[in-house]
């Protein structure tokens, strides 16, 4: 949408067969998570063209961020929890507070560092506006595509 660019999506089940058929010439290109590809770029098998984050990554300083080149570019996978509206800002508060915990464990802390990511926590309030953002973001694109759900 960004770059004109005009590309081909081919459906994968996972990451697993996608990097297969990309190592193997079958695609030659491929949006991969940080955790499936590293090694991969690591070892010379695969070249990264550039990093959908925003920042350059500790784990490939070498590659620039697609946002260098393409203004405003930027799509990074992320996980969150999340419960039902409606439920108690104290059962919130405690499971922000049991969820940071987890997130501040050195040893969790690193397993995420070493797969390719970045902790990053925080307040509820944040994060829902991090959210709002991504949709806001994202709708654009499924507008632009002309993309409809298949019910």
């Amino acid at each position: 949408m960004m770059t004109a660019v005009d590309l081909i999506h081919v459906p994968y089940r996972g990451a697993g067969p996608a990097l297969a058929d990309l190592l193997g010439g079958q695609v030659h290109v491929y949006f991969a998570g940080m955790a499936s590809a590293i090694d991969h770029v690591k070892s010379g098998k695969l070249r990264a063209l550039g990093i959908t984050s925003a920042a350059r990554s500790d784990h490939l300083p070498q590659v620039a961020p697609i946002g260098d080149s393409v203004t405003g570019y930027e799509a990074s996978d992320w996980f969150g929890l999340g419960a039902p509206k409606g439920t108690p800002e104290g059962t919130v508060g405690s499971l922000n507070t049991a969820v940071n915990a987890g997130l501040a464990d050195p040893k969790f802390r690193a397993r995420i560092v070493e797969l390719g990511g970045v902790v990053i926590g925080g307040r509820p309030v944040d994060f829902g506006k991090m959210i709002a953002g991504e949709t806001e973001k994202w709708a654009k694109v499924i507008r632009f595509a002309g993309i409809k759900p298949d019910i």
